[in-house]
């Protein structure tokens, strides 16, 4: 979805699909950044966030663990390219074994370093 409406708009549309499917419903939804999404419940955008905010620090390190897991699994699939290493972030190696596989299922088309 990141190649078809961009990586920002992606980001905020998950947080609409993840806010709306809460059981229990917050009073207030943080947000790192400027950029908010319309939601029945109030937003707030704290820029640099993660650096000001407890509970927008811990929701980046368990997204980021959540993430480090999902490449991680992807490995197993695509073992050629080193997910476990890189976690799929651009590195000189990443970049290196794209240019040497191609692009797979899992690569965002429209990032710097895939086409």
């Amino acid at each position: 979805q990141i190649d078809e409406i961009n990586i920002l708009n992606a980001a905020l549309l998950a947080m609409k699909n993840a806010a709306e499917n809460l059981t229990i419903k917050p009073e207030l939804i943080l947000i790192d950044g400027n950029k908010s999404f319309k939601s029945s419940i109030p937003t707030k955008t704290i820029i640099k966030g993660d650096s000001k905010s407890f509970s927008i620090a811990a929701a980046s390190i368990l997204a980021k663990v959540t993430r480090d897991k999902i490449m991680e699994e992807y490995d197993k699939i695509y073992y050629e390219y080193n997910f476990r290493k890189h976690k799929g972030y651009p590195t000189k190696e990443h970049l290196e074994l794209i240019k040497r596989y191609g692009v797979c299922k899992i690569h965002r088309k429209t990032f710097r370093g895939t086409y």
